[in-house]
């Protein structure tokens, strides 16, 4: 039986340079970073949420062929890769926080009917939601 997301991927471009990104910008912890072959394998995650890790893949990396590597390089650069949403407990405090640490956000802090969202970029063009959930709304009786 499933019992959660333990690791996701985030494209990147150059792993050193995401990684830098994730720590020094969001206060993300460097999980793992080993040599594997041809590769390395560099995660990251949350402080508070230990069992979660972003595997920051090369889009050069072992495992996919040329066109797709173009493929996916394309998209990520043009910003329409999704990765996911960060919860928060102050989405207008980390947008001023992470703003001033150079985070490119394409959406400032905005009401939902689910809370208070903004929307960055990480240093390929990946994009994220950042949320703080309204406490009022139980997602699981609203949301199934």
């Amino acid at each position: 039986m499933i019992k959660g997301l333990g690791i996701t991927t985030v494209w990147t471009f150059d792993q050193q340079r995401t990684k830098a990104f994730f720590t020094e910008k969001l206060d993300f912890e460097v999980r793992t970073e080993l040599a594997m072959g041809d590769m390395r394998w560099v995660t990251v995650g949350a402080k508070d949420q230990p069992d979660v890790e972003l595997a920051l893949m090369s889009l050069d990396g072992p495992g996919l062929d040329p066109e797709s590597s173009e493929a996916l390089k394309k998209l990520v650069s043009k910003g329409v890769i999704g990765a996911g949403a960060f919860r928060t407990d102050d989405c207008r405090g980390d947008y001023a926080t992470f703003g001033a640490r150079g985070v490119e956000f394409i959406q400032e802090p905005r009401e939902r009917p689910y809370g208070i969202e903004a929307i960055f970029r990480d240093d390929n063009g990946n994009w994220y939601s950042l949320t703080e959930r309204n406490e009022e709304l139980d997602f699981s009786k609203d949301f199934g």
